[in-house]
């Protein structure tokens, strides 16, 4: 049985997002201080503000749209631990979904730089301006940025085993098309 059409885009459209804020964000960190690197900050809130709304929508989906269940053959075969270690990966994902935007507008928040989503809509400051405090916020942020990069590798094993080691064809359920 294959997702819906919502689940399938939102999916992507995360997969996408994410992949491209761990690199801009690993990009942009060691640029000099510069026009540039000021833009792909704002670009890289922007992005980060879309993830966690996309997040929140993908949630909501998920919690009154059940996902379809694993093919009986298919979850017969699967071993106890990789069901285990499917449903923890993806609520870890999802976890961190939620937390890395949010971390990272706490540490924008912090240090005293309003995000103003797309250049015209001022978000309100999630936590008090600190010095003291974006500098204890800003290495939770690339820790989790980090923990949610080395979990989207780990699902990307998970699929590319399915795929090419098992060939049950379980990346076909969350492909746009005829099911």
């Amino acid at each position: 049985m294959r997702y819906g059409l919502p689940a399938i885009v939102l999916h992507w459209l995360l997969a996408l997002a994410i992949i491209g804020m761990f690199i801009m964000g690993w990009y942009m960190v060691d640029l000099p201080f510069s026009p540039q690197r000021l833009k792909l900050y704002n670009w890289h809130k922007w992005a980060g503000m879309t993830v966690l709304a996309l997040t929140l929508v993908r949630l909501l989906w998920r919690f009154t749209h059940r996902p379809p269940a694993l093919p009986a053959a298919m979850a017969a075969a699967m071993p106890r631990w990789q069901h285990w270690a499917h449903h923890a990966t993806h609520g870890l994902m999802y976890l961190l979904c939620l937390v890395v935007p949010l971390v990272g507008w706490a540490y924008s928040s912090a240090a005293g730089l309003q995000i103003v989503y797309f250049g015209v809509l001022p978000l309100p400051d999630f936590v008090p301006a600190s010095p003291a405090l974006a500098d204890a916020i800003k290495p939770w942020h690339a820790v989790a940025a980090y923990a949610l990069g080395a979990l989207v590798l780990l699902h990307l094993a998970a699929v590319f085993k399915h795929q090419w080691l098992d060939r049950d064809g379980l990346l076909a359920r969350m492909l746009p098309g005829r099911g």
